[in-house]
């Protein structure tokens, strides 16, 4: 019988069952199979309705979509590129840092391909940018603010892992901006191939796209100075980060209309936060079973015979990390993966903020990794281009994303200077 029920949720896996019925149904059956009471799956979800740092997670979902809805993507792309477009390859530079601060809102590379896509595909095409290099730019791109706060995958590893968050925030902000600065100075060259035209610097034009913005720009700054300067809590910023969005949508600019976008865009951003939730449950369910059995040690154990010290462990852990982020997506991946990794990286000496930009970035990275990269097939479907032509528009930027990945991976200071920083 275990093992005719092992085989139906092997089938259910790979027919497209939805992923938290296949952890919950493995964390029933080894359960039963080692007779445990399966009440331990179920009271992680009251464990979890308690962590007060859980409500930051539909309240920045909630600001994110708003912001997806509005015009705020166009908005913020006019500021940009009337601020840095004047320098080489700056159009290129304008496309990653937008699409850096939308994913770090809206905390979804598929929704930053989407929504800033269709805007930034015809300008870098209009500025003489060869197609291959803008596919790859912006696929690459989709994915690039998953770094900084407050990106709902910091929030999510922070609960998982047992980190803190604030710390995670404060951590990713160098390896994300080390991210943009090896992917700009790509950009810049690329450039001076395609011979692309400067677009000329203009004092009026930053000052008139500036005003445009001016509601939305102290967005990041509320977060980070009300964190780091001590005014209020992760979630409490969260709470002022939806309420301020909101009044500036839906009543400053107007883009919204209460009564017809907005409960939709509710009810959009609250199923997705619903579904991370059912599936944190479940999976820290099943992680209590293999804490229990010990799964983790055993893996360590087995570990230790063919990986001896601490950089070799990293090099494997890297190119499993790469594997899991191009077959799963990153919410999935890190109620799955992290609470078996993070006792082991523990053991080889990782401290577990460094582990969670390591984490992050490796996901980052998989979401763009051919055949199954999330944001290859995401990109294939808004720019109407055939998925191989994605593979190999985006090889150039993987390869430059992964140079980055190693000096993340091997200078933990890149990530634990800001944090002990601001310690001390």
């Amino acid at each position: 019988m275990t093992i005719l029920l092992t085989l139906l949720i092997i089938i259910f896996a790979l027919s497209g069952t939805p992923l938290f019925v296949v952890i919950g149904a493995t964390a029933l059956l080894c359960y039963n199979v080692f007779e445990l009471e399966s009440w331990g799956i179920f009271i992680e979800f009251y464990r979890i309705a308690s962590v007060p740092t859980l409500l930051a997670i539909p309240l920045f979902t909630f600001a994110g979509f708003l912001l997806a809805e509005s015009n705020a993507p166009k908005r913020l792309v006019n500021f940009t590129k009337a601020l840095i477009g004047w320098i080489p390859g700056g159009i290129a530079i304008v496309s990653l840092i937008s699409c850096a601060i939308f994913t770090a809102f809206t905390g979804a590379s598929g929704v930053t391909i989407i929504a800033l896509g269709g805007l930034l595909y015809p300008i870098l095409q209009k500025e003489n940018y060869s197609e291959k290099f803008t596919l790859g730019l912006l696929t690459s791109s989709g994915s690039l603010g998953l770094l900084f706060p407050p990106s709902l995958p910091i929030i999510l590893y922070g609960l998982v892992s047992q980190t803190n968050i604030d710390d995670l925030f404060l951590a990713g902000i160098v390896p994300g901006m080390l991210l943009i600065v090896i992917l700009g100075i790509y950009s810049t060259k690329s450039a001076s191939v395609s011979h692309v035209e400067k677009t000329k610097f203009s004092i009026s034009e930053i000052i008139r796209t500036g005003k445009e913005i001016l509601w939305e720009m102290p967005l990041p700054f509320i977060i980070l100075i009300g964190i780091y300067g001590g005014f209020f809590t992760a979630t409490e910023a969260a709470a002022i980060t939806a309420f301020y969005v909101f009044i500036v949508e839906v009543f400053v600019y107007k883009d919204l209309s209460l009564t017809k976008q907005v409960p939709k865009i509710m009810v959009e951003s609250m199923t997705l936060v619903g579904a991370i939730i059912i599936i944190l449950g479940c999976a820290l369910g099943l992680t209590n079973f293999l804490i229990d059995e010990q799964i983790p040690m055993k893996i360590l154990d087995l570990m230790r015979n063919f990986i001896t010290n601490k950089f070799v462990f990293l090099i494997v852990l890297n190119i499993f990390l790469l594997i899991v982020g191009c077959l799963m997506d990153i919410f999935s991946a890190i109620v799955v993966v992290v609470p078996l990794i993070v006792p082991i990286a523990k053991e080889f000496g990782v401290d577990p903020v460094h582990l969670g930009i390591i984490f992050l970035t490796n996901l980052e990275i998989g979401y763009l990794t051919p055949p199954v990269g999330l944001n290859l097939f995401i990109a294939s479907s808004r720019f109407k281009k055939p998925i191989v032509s994605l593979y190999l528009a985006s090889l150039p930027f993987i390869f430059l994303l992964l140079i980055a990945l190693l000096l993340i991976t091997y200078f933990p200071e890149l990530s634990l200077f800001l944090v002990n920083f601001f310690k001390n």
